[in-house]
């Protein structure tokens, strides 16, 4: 069965991609190993992040419609927030982007969080590994754009794209830390607006004395319901690509990746629904300590 869907996936089956994504998020047997064949892929990972409302759906939308537009095969993985309690998402996404569905050079696939903190799926490297096997020219991850997902999306993708709008001045400041290390691209969207070209000279003075003297922060402006600097995105992210190969950049993404698997495999047999049965049981008793609690779980 594995073997089969290697080969269909190489081939670009949209069909046998679809579910060797949900064999491996379901940890179906035999997923370790199919993992382990996978070439290394040439498509590059854009990942799309920025505050909710900022328009990362019609950026992806638009950058979807200018790369095919020049005959690129393009892969989106859509991330969506999961409720905290019963883990399920409105994928909102499948009706963002309903034309591209059909398109023999699109893949799309939505995602829920499924309860993970960083605001990515906990198999997003699995499964970008699986598209990168694909005959995909571009890859694009669209985050929720909450928690940490801003900056642990920069140890996925090759090239980060934070979007923001004209109004987000002090969401900006207060993002600032993770965000200007970790951004590639600034993309200010929604630019028709009043005061864009104000808020794009201070967010260049900002990124000026840069976090990292060796790297340039790009900042474009789009009006992406109109496909207004979408080209000059879609060059920006080609541009970027070229110094991905740099390999001290290489090797951090690398280990970035690495480490993320690494924490997860550890994290295997913990289980939350245990672990709330367990806190159940031991809130009412007298002296309930939260870390003496914590250390029966720790326990090799």
């Amino acid at each position: 069965m594995w073997d089969q869907l290697l080969t269909d996936i190489i081939k670009g089956d949209h069909k046998s991609l679809a579910r060797a994504i949900s064999l491996v998020e379901n940890e179906v047997a035999g997923y370790e190993t199919f993992l382990q064949q996978l070439k290394v892929g040439k498509a590059t990972v854009t990942g799309i992040t920025g505050p909710p409302g900022a328009g990362k759906s019609t950026i992806v939308d638009a950058l979807i419609g200018q790369w095919t537009k020049n005959g690129k095969k393009v892969a989106v993985l859509c991330v969506d927030p999961s409720s905290p309690f019963n883990l399920g998402a409105l994928l909102g996404d499948r009706i963002r982007m309903s034309e591209w569905y059909n398109h023999p050079n699109v893949y799309i696939r939505s995602l829920a969080t499924r309860g993970s903190l960083g605001g990515l799926h906990p198999s997003i490297i699995e499964i970008t590994a699986l598209l990168q096997a694909a005959p995909f020219d571009h890859i694009i991850v669209e985050t929720v754009g909450v928690g940490q997902s801003e900056v642990e999306i920069a140890g996925l993708a090759d090239i980060t794209v934070v979007v923001v709008v004209p109004e987000a001045g002090d969401e900006v400041q207060t993002m600032k830390a993770g965000l200007m290390e970790i951004a590639d691209i600034f993309v200010v969207n929604k630019s028709d607006r009043p005061d864009a070209d104000a808020f794009v000279r201070n967010l260049r003075l900002m990124l000026a004395p840069a976090f990292n003297s060796e790297k340039k922060v790009t900042v474009l402006k789009t009006v992406a319901s109109t496909k207004q600097g979408i080209e000059e995105l879609a060059n920006a992210i080609d541009e970027n690509t070229k110094i991905v190969s740099d390999s001290y950049r290489k090797q951090w993404l690398m280990t970035e990746r690495v480490y993320q698997l690494i924490q997860r495999h550890k994290m295997k047999n913990i289980d939350k629904a245990f672990i709330k049965k367990e806190l159940a049981n031991s809130l009412g008793q007298q002296g309930f300590n939260l870390f003496t609690f914590t250390q029966q779980f720790l326990k090799e």
